[in-house]
Parts: C-alpha cells; sequence; structure tokens
C-alpha cells in the first residue's frame, strides 16, 4: 500500500519514531529529521570510552503498548529488542530501612510485613482499587481530546468518579496506607511526570499500580536500543531518516504549515508536520513570531512546567554490586520536594536515583567495571539558580551522597569518563523549554483538552507527539500520543489504521 502523501517529522524521539513507524507502515511518504547524529532524543545513548548510558528513560513500563506498536507494523517486538524483566523491579533507600519492590505480589507482601508495622494490610486493596481506576480511565486517556465532545463520552463519563478530583497522589494514598514511608513507594511515581506527590492529580496512583501489575523491564544494550529499533522498522517500510538535520523554522501559509526549513537553509515540503520537538521549545523558536496567540511566547512563560534533573553519567573501573535501580530518599522529603517545586531552590539534602544497569546486562560496560546513571530532581530553570558556578558543587555533594547513602567507597578514585547534564544544558543543548525534563506539568488544568492537542489547534497540518502534548511524559504515554497522531492523521486521508484496541 502506498500513497503520495507527505509526513515530515521534526525530531527522532521515541515519539517522532514511533508515529513514523505507524504511518510508513500505512503507505505514507515519511521522513524525520533529527539534529542529533543519531536518533531517539532523550531516550537516544551516550557513549563513553566503552560505556553505554541512556540518557534519558531508563525503566520499561507497560511494555505490553510497546508491543503493540510493533504488532501495528506487523512485527514483533521481541525480533528487535530484548527484554529482561527486573526482579526486584527496584530498591527503596530510606535513611533506616531499605524495601525492595516487587511485582511478585506474595513476595511483595512479605517484604511490607519485614518493614512496616502496619505490614501488608492495605496492599491487596490498594491494587483492586486502582486496578480499578486503571481499567476505567486508561480508555479514556488513549482518546484524542481535540474537541469538547470527547467529554460526553460515555466511558469518560463513567469514569469522572475514579479522577478524585479533590485528591492529591499522596492523600489518596491514605485509603490504604497510614505511616507516611508505606506512601511514598506508592506514590514517588509521580516524579516521573516531574511533579510532587503531594500535588500530582490522585488518578496519577495508578502509577505504581501499572509495575505490580506489569512489572518493569530492561533491554538489553539499553533503553535507547528502542529508537534504533524504531528506526530500522521505519526504514524497512521506506521511510527516510535525516540526522544532523536540525529544523530552524517551520514554513507556514497564512496558519497552514507546508514544510520545513533546515538549519542550512533546504526546504522540504510536506502535506503534514508532526511536531516531536519539545512543545514550548517550537513554539518558540521554529514558528514565525506574531503567528500564535494561545501558545504566543509570553503565556508559554506563564504556563507551569515540570522539574528539572541533574544527571551524573559515571563510567568507573570497578563493579560496584549495586541493585539494577535504586531510588535513595532524602532523610526530608517532605521539605526536600518542597525545595524543589515551591521554593525552586537545592537541598543539602536530597533524593537522587542510581542505575547500576551492568549488573543486568554485561553490553553497557566493560568486563568488571560499571557504568552508573545518576539523577537528581531538581527546580527547572524558573529558579534563580546559576548552573555555571554551581554544577561542580553539586556533583561533588552527588558523589558525597552516593559514598554515604549507598556505600559506594573511594567512588572519585575509579572514575574513568563522565558526563554531566544540567537544567541550563538540558535547556542549552537539549532544547527542553526551562530545563524541564518532563514537559508541561500535569496539572488538571494541563491535561487532557486543556494540553496541546495532537492535532494542533493553532496551526493547519500540524499534529504533536511526545510528552508535551496528550496523554503526557513517559514512554507509555509518549507512544500513546503517536498512535493517536497516526490515527487522526489516516483518518484525515481516509486511510484505515486498524487499531488492536479502537479508542
Amino acid at each position: 500500500m502506498s500513497n503520495t502523501k507527505h509526513i515530515v517529522i521534526v525530531g527522532a524521539g521515541p515519539g517522532g519514531l514511533c508515529a513514523g513507524m505507524l504511518l510508513s507502515h500505512r503507505g505514507f511518504k515519511v521522513t524525520i529529521l533529527e539534529k542529533h547524529p543519531e536518533v531517539g532524543g532523550r531516550n537516544r545513548p551516550i557513549r563513553m570510552q566503552g560505556f553505554v548510558f541512556d540518557t534519558g528513560p531508563t525503566f520499561l513500563l507497560m511494555k505490553y503498548i510497546l508491543d503493540e506498536m510493533f504488532e501495528l507494523c506487523g512485527k514483533r517486538s521481541a525480533d528487535y529488542l530484548q527484554f529482561v524483566q527486573l526482579n526486584p523491579m527496584y530498591r527503596l533507600l530510606f535513611d533506616d530501612r531499605q524495601v525492595n519492590v516487587y511485582s511478585e505480589r506474595a513476595q511483595m507482601r512479605s517484604e511490607l510485613d519485614a518493614n512496616f508495622a502496619e505490614g501488608s494490610a492495605g496492599f491487596d486493596q490498594y491494587i483492586q482499587q486502582e486496578g480499578q481506576r486503571f481499567q476505567k480511565l486508561f480508555p479514556c486517556i488513549k482518546r484524542a481530546y481535540s474537541d469538547w465532545k470527547a467529554f460526553f463520552a460515555w466511558d469518560l463519563i463513567k469514569a469522572i468518579p475514579y479522577l478524585a478530583l479533590n485528591h492529591s497522589v499522596f492523600s489518596n494514598l491514605g485509603r490504604y496506607f497510614r505511616e507516611e514511608k508505606m506512601r511514598l513507594i506508592f506514590s514517588f511515581q509521580s516524579k516521573y511526570l516531574g511533579m510532587s506527590p503531594w500535588e500530582c492529580p490522585a488518578l496519577f496512583t495508578m502509577l505504581s499500580y501499572l509495575e505490580h501489575e506489569y512489572g518493569i523491564y530492561h533491554v538489553q544494550g539499553g533503553l535507547n536500543q528502542i529508537a534504533q529499533a524504531m528506526a530500522k522498522v521505519i526504514t524497512e517500510q521506506g521511510g527516510n531518516i535525516l540526522t544532523n538535520a536540525p529544523v530552524a523554522e517551520l514554513i507556514t501559509a497564512d496558519t497552514q504549515i507546508t514544510g520545513v526549513r533546515l538549519a542550512d537553509g533546504t526546504e522540504i515540503l510536506a502535506d503534514e508536520v508532526i511536531i516531536n520537538a519539545d512543545f514550548a521549545y517550537a513554539m518558540s523558536n521554529l514558528v514565525k513570531p506574531g503567528l500564535l496567540k494561545r501558545y504566543r511566547p509570553e503565556r508559554l512563560q506563564k504556563l507551569e512546567y515540570s522539574c528539572s534533573t541533574f544527571m551524573l553519567y559515571l563510567g568507573l573501573d570497578t563493579r560496584y554490586e549495586l541493585p539494577h535501580h535504586q531510588i535513595v530518599f532524602a532523610k526530608d522529603y517532605h521539605s526536600n520536594i518542597n525545595n524543589i517545586f515551591n521554593s525552586k531552590v537545592l537541598s543539602e539534602d536530597f533524593s537522587f536515583y542510581v542505575q547500576n544497569a551492568s549488573v543486568s546486562d554485561p553490553t553497557l560496560a566493560p568486563a568488571g567495571q560499571s557504568a552508573l546513571y545518576i539523577l537528581v530532581p531538581v527546580p527547572n530553570n524558573s529558579s534563580a539558580i546559576d548552573w555555571q558556578q554551581t554544577c561542580e558543587a553539586m556533583r561533588e555533594q552527588v558523589l558525597d551522597a552516593l559514598e554515604s547513602r549507598l556505600g559506594v567507597s573511594d567512588i572519585r578514585s575509579h572514575i574513568v569518563c563522565e558526563k554531566m547534564l544540567t537544567p541550563a544544558t538540558w535547556a542549552s543543548a537539549e532544547h527542553v523549554f526551562m530545563g524541564a525534563t518532563f514537559s508541561l506539568a500535569h496539572k488538571f488544568s494541563q491535561m487532557l483538552y486543556w494540553r496541546p492537542h495532537n492535532r494542533f489547534e493553532e496551526l493547519g497540518n500540524c499534529y504533536l507527539v511526545g510528552g508535551g502534548t496528550h496523554p503526557g511524559s513517559g514512554l507509555p504515554t509518549i507512544y500513546e500520543s503517536a498512535r493517536i497522531s497516526a490515527r487522526m492523521i489516516c483518518q484525515k486521508y481516509g486511510i484505515a489504521f486498524g487499531d488492536l484496541k479502537e479508542a
């Protein structure tokens, strides 16, 4: 099947690649333009001296959605990728205890019984109730919200009670668990959305449920291999991916996009353009000034954005037997969260995440050595932090924390190579608006109809994919954004999308 309609995709991140895969399979002529030398966007690899790191996402959650995207192209993900289910999924380290988190229910109950006075009493109710919430809400998340009519769908009307509009994730968990640390086990996941569990809408309590229901996977070679696999499918289907091809401007006639202009002046005409660049960056930098009203630059500044992250990628000449995934909580977690989201200052006592994937995957580091990925949630660039002045001190604090909290002794003497990313470099090198790694915040006034639409409301022939559009950030939801936009383009041209589960 082929047609002459040309789809140009700006950015080869997870959303752009997934949309390119779906559309090239349905016969569209697809051209993807990527500014970096390699595909993946924040899902691409960092390679240094025999070590491999994922730039961004390291948890593969809801693997079945990724599987569906390949099935929608007549492919099997297992033919392109080697998956490893992790057990335990991750370890949580508090100041007074450590908890291994399992997707296997009996193991999880015994871990809670061993570590908390209230034990696992509320766990089964949590699984049952949050499972119900997911069953009701997820079909609603998978539909487009390009006009108000979407709110009158019967499945959404039935789901309204499950939104728990007057609760946050943290307060909602009080239905099942009393102790704060018990609730934190099931609420820190709101940071996947770059939000505080005390402010994140209660419907996102289902994020931790999804881990327990579907497990967490690693991909051999790193999650960056997903981007490589999608690119392979696109080229097999006749699509074209151009790397080292930064887009400088969207070409418009009135408010209709007719193509793109590259930084070198090359013009590429298109019937439809899909924007996978960071939403607010693209609207601020790629659109002719004065064209946008709702998302004009002054208004973009006033929207609420997620937190940012301080990243260290360390190649070490020794092997550390840390878990594959480990989250270390600040002793005063609430103050740390308040500093990130409200006061917009750095904490001396901070939470951080460490991935030591080379314990599960020998391809990521030379034999007997370790590739450590360290992520510290920090304020976005609406703060007054001068990262040029602060980054070295922050690096030292992080290395000290690895030694004191994780017992990783003498780490400085083992560093072979390293890379650091701050909120300032997320903005300058990665083109992430405000350095907000998880894009627009996921509060109700910036979700569903009130998030930038998949068929972008201000420009004709323009679609959005990625964390800055509906349904939001995180790999599974980004893949869903690609499915929504690809389906809408197919509907426009009368081409059957042939979804596995029609939304």
